[in-house]
């Protein structure tokens, strides 16, 4: 069954296929089949730049636990930045 879990945000970044790297557009995230993994339904993750060809992307197939452990780590990281950004700027 499809469930039609689809988010889209901006992306302002670099993403990396074979050698390449290449400037992000957009980040798409849904909860679907797996495609590639050995797992049932996924979190999925693809890093994309709509102006270049349909390769220029970078995928990631996730199980809903990994997805919150990542989110989690995301959330100290952003946090931990935010303090440093702060600090630098005098603002703490």
């Amino acid at each position: 069954m499809c469930t039609s879990i689809v988010e889209i945000a901006p992306a302002e970044g670099m993403a990396k296929r074979g050698d390449e790297w290449f400037a992000l557009s957009h980040a798409v995230v849904a909860y679907d089949h797996a495609r590639h993994a050995q797992l049932g339904d996924v979190i999925t993750l693809d890093f994309i730049n709509a102006a270049l060809d349909p390769g220029a992307r970078a995928g990631i197939e996730l199980t809903l636990e990994t997805a919150r452990q990542l989110r989690a780590a995301l959330d100290r990281a952003i946090a931990a930045a935010e303090f440093e950004e702060a600090e630098v700027r005098g603002k703490a």
